[in-house]
């Protein structure tokens, strides 16, 4: 063989980034089919910027265009994922959605503090970039902006074959909101004799899918049955696509609620219902001489609660400990205007039900049935 033969087989192979797991194409054309869809949630406050490193948000701006500003304005920032739910959803193959639940988490907790969501920014941890698929996921998350009124400034898709296997993937939010400082929520407001007002929630939301994957898999559910549960509600879903529904967003109700009571503080705190149920969320608002007394008879627990708790063989107390049982979000206001809020919640498309009151007591929630 001649010496130059010899030469180029001595040569180390040509790796590229493609090989090793990461397709940079295939990521490029995710940017081209999300460009319009993250332009439908964007307001004149967005500075549009091609090719930009960061997306950019006008705080504030001109009265004589725009229909407020802020005097005050405080910025609130939270961040928040899907959990475990992320698994369910690509077994089931149920990628529409779960990008609503990841805006959701976020927003709801934004207005728990009386702030207006501005933008949003979202990760996503990728074992492959599929470009239809991922941007299946992140339209998801613009038709959650959408429903929010929040802008979707943009995001990350990481590509990362070592972390996550085949078929897997992660989400997770930012969002940032404001809120003028006067008409913040303070929770420390909250006091005895305030009555406690429930928002309905569409489902389980986005929290305890570890315990309801173990339920799954101990009583072997088959998630495309329809279970006579369910049926008898009017559900014509599967079990699955029950388990799968989208977190509500409470995002417009709140702060067409907040906007209409602009001088008088009727609302004395507020509770985004996530991981650790009622028992978690509320007692976050209560200061160490009351507790908050619910009373579980003044709502029915939808079906899909109580078919898991009996295939788990679950306790009562662990599922309200784990799960909303229904209710997604709850306001606590003063007694005198308990009506008021209740027929302005029904106006704006809810189904507020007065769950309890505030007692004296010691910073606990009491939840009788």
């Amino acid at each position: 063989m001649p010496p130059t033969d010899a030469k180029q087989s001595k040569q180390p192979k040509s790796l590229t980034y493609a090989q090793s797991g990461v397709d940079i194409a295939a990521g490029d054309k995710v940017v081209d089919l999300i460009k319009s869809t993250l332009r439908r949630t964007h307001g004149p406050r967005v500075i549009s910027q091609h090719g930009g490193f960061a997306g950019l948000f006008r705080l504030d701006y001109d009265e004589r265009l725009f229909k407020r500003n802020y005097k005050e304005p405080v910025l609130v920032a939270c961040t928040d994922g899907v959990g475990t739910k992320v698994k369910l959803a690509a077994e089931l193959k149920a990628y529409k959605t779960i990008g609503i639940d990841c805006v959701a988490m976020n927003v709801n907790d934004l207005i728990v503090q009386g702030a207006e969501p501005l933008f949003f920014l979202d990760y996503l941890g990728l074992n492959k970039t599929d470009p239809e698929l991922t941007a299946e996921l992140i339209k998801g998350i613009a038709r959650g902006c959408e429903m929010s009124d929040c802008a979707l400034l943009g995001g990350e898709c990481a590509e990362m074959p070592d972390i996550y296997q085949a078929g897997d993937f992660d989400m997770a939010g930012f969002c940032v909101g404001v809120v003028e400082l006067s008409r913040a929520v303070d929770p420390m407001r909250v006091q005895k004799g305030d009555v406690i007002i429930g928002l309905t929630s569409d489902g389980i939301h986005s929290n305890g899918y570890t315990l309801v994957r173990e339920i799954i898999d101990h009583a072997q559910l088959d998630l495309t049955s329809k279970p006579k549960q369910l049926a008898k509600q009017g559900s014509k879903l599967t079990l699955g696509q029950a388990i799968i529904q989208p977190t509500r967003i409470y995002v417009r109700p709140i702060m067409r609620l907040l906007n209409r009571y602009r001088v008088k503080r009727v609302i004395s705190g507020m509770a985004h219902i996530t991981g650790g149920g009622l028992p978690g969320n509320v007692n976050r608002i209560l200061s160490s001489n009351i507790d908050a007394k619910i009373d579980a008879s003044t709502w029915t627990v939808p079906p899909l609660f109580d078919l898991l708790q009996a295939a788990g063989n679950v306790d009562r107390d662990e599922m309200y400990r784990v799960f909303n049982m229904g209710i997604g979000y709850v306001l606590v206001v003063r007694p005198a205007f308990a009506q008021s809020v209740t027929n302005q919640l029904k106006r704006y498309g809810e189904q507020p039900i007065v769950i309890g009151e505030i007692v004296a007591g010691s910073g606990q929630v009491q939840i009788d049935s």
